[in-house]
């Protein structure tokens, strides 16, 4: 087989597909802070007529797009209920604190996922002496957890404490299109059942920029505001919306193959003396490797490397392959030799 280079560290890696380039440069722009940009404006409409919403706001990064709902949908002083390995506590910088004044109190999820009981009982009693719970997030799909899906039925649950008790509900929807394509469940069904919700573009579906957040038209007033407040108005951001417009038309259906790509991914690596598969078989398009002693995942990642497969190790024993657009059956057949010249070194 030819010398090839595999990357399977994130599917934020890749880069704008040759056809994507030519939309880009042809965009049509204009000053987006104005509300003037015409292929914003038509990204968003799209967005938000995908997910069901009245509207929607393009905003830089997945970051950006949490932590506006986060901020629309709560005052400071207020609690909000995440599961403990969500993207919002975990690798947001303790936004929500700094940015809406709120606190995130953690409930132990399972493969990412809480439970309508579990938000239950962890209301309060009405009290001065207790922060008030505004906000439930749920993840789909989780990143920690390998890109696992959250059922719908659980999320419909949800979804039914939260209106019954005035508690609002966000999807952190960054894979949101993944948990669509794998289960084939309709985007403004999930969009249906939450206030808000957010995806990326420049994850699976390979943009090179942004992020979106979609609900009704007052809390989106409220979240382009602060987009404002925070340094987001990129004027004319037509020329990355339009990436993001061509990946919407082209780049979702193909999810399907990353997918399987994962799951063949994670067949041949379960049998390898030295290490296993923690989410097996995966959802969507990541794969969780356990490394067993006496090696470690950052030393199995060194190795790797060195044999031009190149990952991420998300622990002293774990290491999480993203199966993305720039790679092919090729890329897999490279990943499983040099996983099995590693098991045999």
């Amino acid at each position: 087989m030819d010398h090839l280079l595999v990357d399977l560290r994130s599917d934020t890696i890749t880069r704008p597909t040759p056809t994507m380039r030519d939309a880009m440069a042809a965009a049509e722009v204009g000053d987006d802070v104005f509300g003037e940009d015409p292929t914003v404006n038509r990204l968003e409409e799209e967005v938000a007529r995908r997910f069901g919403k009245e509207a929607a706001v393009y905003v830089p990064s997945g970051t950006m797009a949490n932590q506006l709902a986060v901020h629309s949908l709560t005052q400071p002083g207020d609690e909000v209920l995440v599961e403990r390995d969500c993207h919002i506590f975990n690798h947001e910088s303790g936004a929500a604190a700094v940015l809406s004044g709120v606190l995130l109190r953690q409930l132990s999820g399972e493969h990412g996922v809480i439970t309508a009981d579990q938000v239950l009982a962890s209301l309060r009693p009405e009290d001065d002496h207790h922060a008030p719970v505004t906000l439930v997030t749920a993840e789909n799909t989780h990143n920690r957890s390998g890109g696992s899906i959250f059922p719908l039925d659980i999320l419909r649950n949800l979804r039914l404490v939260t209106e019954e008790r005035g508690i609002a509900l966000h999807i952190d929807g960054a894979r949101i299109f993944n948990a669509s394509v794998a289960t084939g469940i309709p985007l403004a069904d999930y969009g249906s059942l939450c206030d808000t919700i957010s995806c990326c573009f420049s994850k699976a579906l390979g943009a090179p920029v942004g992020s979106a957040l979609a609900g009704s038209t007052a809390t989106i007033r409220r979240a382009r505001r602060m987009r404002k407040m925070l340094g987001g108005g990129m004027r004319q951001a037509g020329i990355l919306a339009a990436g993001a417009l061509h990946a919407l038309d082209h780049h979702v259906d193909r999810l399907a193959q990353d997918h399987a790509r994962a799951r063949r991914l994670a067949s041949g690596l379960r049998s390898l003396a030295g290490f296993g598969v923690r989410n097996d078989p995966p959802d969507t398009n990541m794969v969780i490797v356990t490394v067993e002693a006496p090696r470690t995942a950052e030393q199995v990642c060194r190795d790797l490397a060195s044999h031009d497969v190149h990952t991420f190790d998300v622990s002293a024993t774990e290491i999480r392959l993203v199966v993305h657009l720039e790679l092919d059956d090729r890329h897999i057949d490279r990943t499983l030799e040099a996983f099995e010249a590693v098991a045999s070194s």
